[in-house]
């Protein structure tokens, strides 16, 4: 066949695709030219004809989504016919109209959530508690009974009784409690506070006070410092092994006392021996022992400086003194001007130079630390029951049997009263520790007023008071007596209370104290009781021995 003469195709009618109008133009048409013959104008524009129809291949696509859809309508209808009519309300009311494809509802399912995400900046765990919320649907109805059981009894509660405002308001909501609550808080922090301000804006202050947190929490270890002053109420203390616990004996311990300078503790007791202890709270090791030889020791003390060691006894006038650098034991046997037959009580100036020793009916003698020698006599009405030096060693402070108090002005005398009479009955203001009565004084008004008034008065105790001790610090006060089991007690003095946790009476260790002392810097604490044991307390409001 020639080639002007081609065979025309029909188009498909099945498929119901056509072809392409170009492709049965012949081939000089479509290139504009006639064989052998002279190139053809265009036609204008005007004349064109109109764009192809899709192609077969697209209405192929489009007939085959068609038929896919109706037959996956049909199915479910086909499958709802077998449903309740209850599961199917159901699923319309959750998923919407059930005419809609899968995907129609996958779309608008996520669409909201996608939009949300997509608009907030927050971070990803606010959009994941948001999440949470988008598909709350809002209560059918509301319960009137449940307003009710919301009410609350104003009256029940003695706080929230005085938050009412007149007696109408005898029950009210919980949002108005809570409103009420808010004003209560207000009032008394003066306004809101700042860390409860939620539309505060950040400074650069707040900026450097996150990062200083951040840093906090970066790092280990102990962050909360303990208060300069000792707080009453509970005393933080520990029982430690008792003092002696290396040299145990069965004798009464007479003294005990810390070094002034060194940690070191010493423990007298009434079988002739003054023993020293290493004070570590764990094994305490002894470091030295002396025996005196029939010298039931009734007071031992350690010199101002830490050097010497003073002893007297039950029923002798010697003074022993022991020099612990030179490693010599010194007796005193007899001081000139001194007539005393017995020489048991004696305190020590804070200054190291004064010796002061309690005599019979009422004598109190000054001693030279140094020589040893009389410097004078004192005397007060009836038996001395206590005597003591002033802080500055300008004067001495003494009191009778009979509940009086005097003091010397002198150039050479002493402190505080310490401890009082020892028998008699508490009448008309005056104080007799027999009755297990501690009065708390000033020192000035007991300088310049006759009749002074005391700040507090300790009544703990039932029986004689016998023992009397400050520490260093003046915090704390440790008294008891050697009358009663377990009377011990240490008061707080900034308030004038006794430390509620001490001692355990449960427990029954301290029995009957003779002794109490507290180290130089109020770390540790002692008492010597009748068993022969010298009990130490770690008190941990204070770090240094």
């Amino acid at each position: 066949m020639p080639p002007e003469r081609r065979s025309r195709t029909k188009p498909d009618r099945r498929t119901g695709g056509r072809l392409d109008r170009k492709s049965r133009m012949k081939p000089d048409r479509r290139a504009g030219a006639g064989p052998g013959g002279p190139p053809r104008k265009a036609a204008p524009s005007s004349q064109r004809k109109p764009p192809a129809r899709p192609s077969a291949a697209a209405a192929a696509i489009a007939v085959a989504a068609e038929e896919e859809r109706r037959l996956r309508q049909r199915n479910r209808l086909t499958l709802e016919e077998d449903k309740p009519a209850v599961e199917r309300c159901l699923e319309e009311l959750v998923f919407g109209d059930v005419e809609d494809d899968e995907d129609a509802l996958l779309r608008r399912l996520q669409g909201s959530r996608v939009q949300v995400q997509e608009d907030s900046g927050d971070s990803e765990v606010e959009n994941e508690a948001k999440d949470n919320f988008l598909f709350r649907k809002k209560p059918v109805w509301v319960d009137e009974e449940d307003e009710d059981d919301e009410m609350v009894d104003m009256m029940s509660n003695r706080f929230r009784k005085d938050m009412m405002k007149n007696a109408s308001e005898s029950k009210l909501s919980k949002d108005k409690l809570q409103k009420r609550l808010k004003e209560e808080f207000q009032h008394a922090m003066g306004g809101v506070p700042a860390w409860a301000e939620t539309n505060k804006r950040k400074t650069s202050s707040d900026d450097e006070s996150e990062e200083d947190e951040d840093d906090l929490l970066q790092r280990t270890g102990n962050f909360i410092s303990t208060s300069s002053s000792l707080p009453k109420g509970i005393l933080k203390l520990k029982n430690c092994l008792p003092a002696n616990a290396e040299r145990p004996t069965t004798a009464r311990v007479s003294s005990v006392q810390f070094h002034p300078r060194a940690q070191v503790v010493m423990v007298a007791a009434l079988d002739n021996a003054v023993s020293l202890f290493q004070v570590d709270g764990k094994t305490n090791p002894k470091i030295q022992s002396i025996y005196l030889e029939k010298f039931p020791i009734f007071k031992a003390c350690f010199s101002a400086t830490g050097e010497e060691i003073l002893a007297t006894s039950v029923h002798s006038k010697v003074l022993y003194v022991y020099d612990m650098l030179a490693g010599k034991l010194i007796p005193v046997h007899q001081v000139r001007g001194l007539k005393e037959k017995i020489v048991r009580s004696f305190e020590v100036s804070a200054d190291g130079s004064f010796l002061l020793i309690n005599g019979v009916a009422g004598y109190l003698h000054l001693l030279s630390t140094k020589t040893k020698e009389l410097i004078g006599s004192m005397k007060i009405n009836g038996r001395v029951a206590a005597s003591t030096f002033s802080s500055d060693s300008k004067k001495v402070y003494a009191s009778s049997e009979i509940a009086e108090v005097k003091w010397v002005r002198s150039t050479f005398v002493v402190s505080v009263v310490i401890q009082k009479s020892s028998n008699g009955c508490e009448e008309e203001g005056d104080y007799h520790s027999n009755c297990g009565v501690v009065n708390i004084y000033n020192q000035d008004s007991c300088l310049q007023e006759t009749n002074p008034k005391p700040i507090k008065a300790i009544m703990n105790l039932v029986t004689g008071v016998t023992s009397l001790t400050f520490n260093p610090t003046t915090e704390i006060l440790a008294i008891a007596s050697e009358e009663m089991k377990e009377a011990v007690r240490l008061v707080h003095l900034p308030s004038c209370t006794v430390f509620s946790n001490f001692p355990v009476i449960k427990k029954k260790t301290i029995s009957l104290v003779h002794t109490m002392d507290f180290s130089p810097r109020s770390g540790y604490f002692a008492l010597g009781n009748e068993k022969g044991k010298a009990l130490l307390y770690r008190l941990h409001h204070y770090s240094d021995f």
